[in-house]
């Protein structure tokens, strides 16, 4: 029983530093915002993405409130008519440029150097820069919204976590996760005073950075061979100085991450390795969730057939929680909760797996994306 009620507590302080954090630190940006007045430009890394380009483009050239906006599109080598897709969406107009990417030098991965190809070439007069991925839909004062959110809180590097469509069991299983973990685990206020670089977290889905930081803090060649590149350039912004936030951008931003299993099985097992940095991190903290997410429903199962209640009440309470922590991420971020949240215990087994699928195949050399190795 002792052991159970620990269970209880546990999950129970976590769950209410979820609800901490979505209700009282958690930063909305407004979707209403003033016109923007400062240059801006949107850069826009682009590597086989014909089937989703279009519509994440269609998005940014209608941007409403930011006049001095411009759109920069690279084409890193695609093969599957990437560019004429761009140029048929653009036409002639003169707020988008379209760039061919230079492949990747020793050293770098493909997208830090897209990324850093875009800042280079971008508008010098321009004072943010906005990284938006080809999967992004953005609404139309998205940036507006955006830039003034970095401005009103004095950070240097924003980033706006779009809403994440789901469509198939795998992406509701897993893709809830994303927003639920730094939900629970970060503390968001801390993360945004600290000048720690450890304490970082981004999505490179959609990044506001102030330039003069970006420059200051070496830009995407501090991150060049880092998989995880956009928390690593938030950790870059602080060792420089500069301060970063997160911020809800479901009313902003809507981003379908991946097609199907096999995308989403790659595209985590691709960079999980990365989240917990040592083999031995990563199981620990795989095994803690374990014991707090998933143990739960199993002890109540168990002690309920043994003819213990009160043991299998406390541990029902511990998984109802565990619940309820899910409900209170999806509810704060635009995500769906119902019945998702119910078949959490069965994420946190999913997400152990393709922890440890990505450590084998990364020791292995085995890990790619987009035709490119990563390791």
């Amino acid at each position: 029983m002792t052991a159970v009620l620990a269970l209880l507590l546990g999950v129970a302080a976590l769950t209410a530093h979820t609800l901490v954090n979505a209700g009282r630190w958690l930063r909305r940006p407004t979707d209403r915002p003033a016109p923007v007045t400062e240059p801006v430009a949107v850069l826009l890394p682009l590597r086989d993405e014909a089937g989703r380009v279009a519509p994440c483009l269609r998005a940014l050239l209608a941007q409403r409130g930011v006049p001095a906006l411009r759109v920069v599109a690279l084409d890193d080598g695609s093969t599957d008519g990437t560019a004429e897709v761009v140029r048929a969406v653009a036409g002639d107009d003169p707020r988008v440029t379209l760039l061919d990417g230079a492949a990747p030098p020793p050293g770098w991965l493909g997208k830090p150097h897209a990324c850093w190809q875009l800042a280079a070439r971008a508008d010098p007069t321009a004072t943010v820069l906005v990284f938006v991925d080809a999967d992004v839909v953005l609404a139309p004062d998205a940036v507006a919204a955006a830039v003034t959110e970095l401005r009103a809180a004095r950070v240097t590097l924003l980033s706006p976590y779009p809403r994440i469509l789901v469509a198939t069991a795998a992406d509701r299983l897993v893709q809830p996760l994303l927003q639920w973990l730094w939900l629970t685990f970060l503390p968001l206020r801390a993360m945004e005073r600290s000048p720690r670089p450890s304490l970082a977290a981004a999505g490179g889905q959609f990044l506001v950075v102030d330039r003069a930081g970006y420059d200051a803090a070496g830009g995407h060649a501090a991150v060049a061979d880092r998989i995880l590149e956009d928390i690593e350039l938030a950790r870059a912004v602080k060792r420089a100085g500069g301060r970063i936030a997160l911020a809800d951008g479901s009313r902003l931003a809507a981003c379908r991450m991946y097609e199907d299993w096999p995308q989403l099985r790659d595209g985590y097992t691709k960079s999980l390795w990365a989240t917990f940095g040592h083999p031995g991190a990563a199981a620990a903290v795989v095994t803690l969730l374990l014991l707090l997410y998933t143990a739960p429903p199993l002890l109540a199962a168990g002690a309920l057939a043994a003819g213990t209640p009160a043991v299998a009440a406390a541990a029902l309470v511990a998984y109802l929680l565990g619940v309820a922590g899910r409900v209170v991420s999806a509810r704060a971020t635009g995500g769906r909760w119902w019945p998702d949240a119910l078949a959490h215990p069965v994420s946190v087994v999913v997400l152990g797996w393709l922890t440890l699928r990505s450590y084998h195949l990364r020791k292995r050399r085995r890990l790619s994306w987009r035709g490119r190795p990563v390791t």
